[in-house]
């Protein structure tokens, strides 16, 4: 994770000087990690491994509210 979020070193414009931000990214980030983002050993999702999801969401259905 430290190594795909610039948020977690202090010497980038990214850094989170809130809390909540940092706990928003990190939160988006795991989403987009598990959802959207296709695992090559796996060959799809990690969320579709473990049978929460049926197929590849896309960016826009990550960020879209209920």
């Amino acid at each position: 994770m430290r190594m795909s979020m610039r948020r977690f070193t202090r010497l980038t414009n990214g850094f989170s000087k809130k809390l909540e931000n940092l706990q928003a990214a990190i939160a988006l980030h795991f989403a987009y990690y598990n959802f959207c983002r296709v695992h090559s050993t796996l060959r799809v999702t990690p969320a579709m491994e473990a049978g929460i999801a049926d197929h590849v969401w896309t960016i826009a259905e990550l960020v879209q509210p209920f």
